[in-house]
């Protein structure tokens, strides 16, 4: 059984530490409102302004000046819209533009291009939070947990707060 476990607290989007860890569970207290709780493994807060939409399996963002280039591979984070999102996850992209890149969805659909979405270094995992659910959710990581490389960055949505257990 592992001793030294850590525990990080916050009340808004932010970094809850930096370096290498893994990352072992999530509490989160949400809102009368659903929401969403993303984490990301960075050094770097997530760009979250900017859009995206989805024809097949192919998924184009639109980000002013987003500096990525060809081959570059970063972790995405999706909202909902109409009922449907782009998969979460960490792909590989290729540069159409100074304010758009592409990469290829592992699953197929199609999503309007004004839906909101985050992307960072790397992403590592995704919580929705039901509206009204106002109690602490508690997520264990099994085995050994998911590998932290750099930090971890969480963007809260409709969520009161949420703890994380390190080590």
């Amino acid at each position: 059984m592992q001793t030294d476990v850590k525990a990080g607290h916050l009340n808004n989007s932010g970094f809850v530490l930096l370096g290498r860890t893994r990352l072992k569970g999530i509490s989160v207290v949400g809102t009368a409102t659903a929401g969403t709780l993303d984490i990301f493994d960075t050094t770097v807060a997530p760009v979250t302004t900017g859009t995206y939409g989805r024809t097949g399996n192919l998924v184009t963002v639109t980000s002013t000046s987003h500096g990525l280039s060809t081959g570059d591979m970063i972790g995405m984070s999706f909202a909902t819209a109409s009922g449907s999102s782009a998969t979460n996850g960490n792909y590989t992209i290729t540069r159409t533009g100074a304010n758009t890149f592409t990469f290829t969805d592992i699953n197929s659909g199609t999503i309007a291009s004004s839906t909101a979405m985050a992307y960072s270094t790397r992403w590592l995992n995704t919580y929705d939070i039901g509206a009204g659910d106002l109690f602490g959710n508690f997520a264990l990581i099994p085995g050994e947990g998911l590998l932290v490389q750099n930090g971890i960055y969480m963007v809260m949505s409709n969520i009161t707060s949420a703890n994380i257990y390190y080590g």
